[in-house]
């Protein structure tokens, strides 16, 4: 068999994009980038938008990153979160996202996985789960997903002392 010529191999971000049947822009790949590089962080439309402008020289206009950051939630690549204070942050989204629930820092805006921690209850929070669910498609409601989500301060900015 002889050996692929490189331009036959695909780059993964543009296979990415193009199995969820986006464009393979350079936009695109740069944000969808980004956020695959830093899995356990979510961003703001701002910080995003400052973080990208600080990795390249052509930076994107806040619109495009708006209606980019929405196609690609849309399609399943990014986690959309509101938080307690009804800012979208949004994240690369985590391959266990919808089986296990998650804790998101109020301080430092960390999304970690919780499944080690509620393991013995998992069971349960799946019963929960399945239950909210079925009540739901009872009622009429179409088209739901559910998200778990525990807020507060994590340990590491719990330790921390704040900034004078």
């Amino acid at each position: 068999m002889p050996p692929l010529k490189p331009s036959a191999v695909a780059d993964p971000l543009d296979a990415l994009l193009s199995v969820h049947g986006l464009r393979r822009t350079a936009a695109a790949r740069l944000v969808l980038g980004w956020l695959l590089a830093h899995p356990d962080t979510s961003y703001t439309h701002a910080q995003l938008q400052a973080a990208l402008q600080g990795d390249c020289a052509a930076a994107l206009d806040r619109v495009t990153l708006y209606r980019l950051i929405d196609r690609l939630t849309q399609v399943g690549l990014l986690l959309c979160r509101v938080d307690i204070n009804r800012v979208r942050r949004y994240q690369a989204m985590p391959a266990s996202v919808h089986a296990t629930p998650h804790f998101e820092c109020q301080s430092c805006h960390r999304d970690s996985p919780l499944e080690g921690a509620l393991q013995a209850s998992a069971h349960d929070l799946e019963r929960a789960a399945q239950s909210a669910l079925q009540a739901l498609k009872a009622l009429g409601y179409q088209g739901f997903s559910m998200d778990f989500a525990v807020r507060g301060v994590c340990a590491d900015c719990a330790t921390t002392p704040p900034a004078l």
